[in-house]
């Protein structure tokens, strides 16, 4: 908890850093370089959608 203010704020965080950690980190031992490639850019693009960018 260093850093937050309290339990709360940082658990509202943590809630938040894990969808997109998870969004982000794909299992790159498990597929091939192209199917790698290609989850990552729809990632990304899907990304850009969400924030607006």
């Amino acid at each position: 908890m260093h850093k937050f203010k309290s339990i709360k704020q940082a658990q509202r965080f943590l809630n938040a850093h894990v969808a997109v950690y998870n969004f982000f980190n794909l299992a790159r031992h498990l597929v091939s370089t192209e199917n790698y490639r290609y989850f990552r850019l729809r990632a990304f693009s899907t990304w850009e959608n969400a924030v607006a960018v």
